[in-house]
């Protein structure tokens, strides 16, 4: 399964910027995106891994339960 390269801007919108074989490629890519942001620009750049861009865009867009503080 591929990585995908995302830019998540205001409103949930996704663009797909990069897919990568090996989870160091991506990341370097993630990396070097993040570097070259401006102060102004609010949008995140995330890493998904995922079977196809559907199911990483599904991924991406499903609220993740926040943990139960205390259950130990």
């Amino acid at each position: 399964m591929p990585y995908y390269v995302y830019r998540v801007s205001e409103g949930n919108k996704l663009e797909c910027l990069d897919q990568h074989a090996k989870y160091r490629e991506a990341r370097d890519k993630v990396r070097e995106i993040r570097a070259g942001q401006t102060n102004g620009d609010n949008a995140q750049v995330r890493l998904i891994f995922a079977s196809s861009e559907v199911e990483a865009e599904r991924l991406l867009l499903t609220p993740r339960e926040a943990p139960i503080e205390g259950d130990d």
